[in-house]
């Protein structure tokens, strides 16, 4: 598997090894020795969500805090997202800075994004299937959420022109300002 960080260095890009030829391929997608050597530490997923989004929908910005804090490693197996995660850590020297990378079903990448980090995306294709592997179960009492488009955070979605298609929460959700954030 390569790894590279991105300009968040906890937040990393994992491309497993794909093994193709003419009947399709075959690649090993989570192996926990692997994969914690990579994230360097030991960690554990509880529970797998999948979505299914139309081309424009953009979901998040979310996070959880306190003991349900929630890593997340994620990765797109049809279409293709603009994926985007956010230092929410106050004391972090990265606080509010924000990493994004293109996943999708022909580049079979997956991205870690460790607790700490508000996390989403934006579906670049007519639509989208999002797996997501978290550390922690859904805990709607510790749920966070940023603003998609606050200027302070300034993530340069690749919105082409359009207007994303957001829930209600995500377009009522705090600027980085008034969040709440991680000590």
């Amino acid at each position: 598997m390569k790894v590279t960080p991105t300009t968040l260095p906890e937040v990393l890009i994992l491309e497993p090894r794909v093994f193709g030829d003419a009947r399709g391929f075959f690649t090993e997608s989570w192996n926990e020795k692997v994969f914690n050597e990579a994230a360097g530490g030991e960690f554990r997923f509880v529970q797998d969500n999948h979505s299914r989004s139309a081309r424009g929908v953009l979901r998040g910005m979310h996070y959880q805090l306190g003991e349900q804090a929630q890593g997340k490693l994620v990765r797109c197996v049809a279409g293709a997202v603009f994926d985007v995660a956010v230092d929410m850590r106050r004391g972090s020297p990265r606080f509010g800075r924000w990493a994004g990378v293109e996943l999708s079903a022909e580049n079979q990448r997956q991205l870690w994004v460790p607790p700490g980090f508000a996390h989403g995306f934006l579906v670049l294709s007519e639509s989208a299937d999002f797996l997501y592997k978290t550390t922690t179960y859904y805990a709607p009492q510790a749920e966070g959420a940023l603003r998609w488009d606050d200027p302070a955070v300034g993530i340069e979605w690749p919105l082409d022109g359009i207007t994303p298609l957001l829930a209600e929460k995500d377009a009522k959700a705090p600027l980085l300002a008034d969040a709440k954030t991680y000590d």
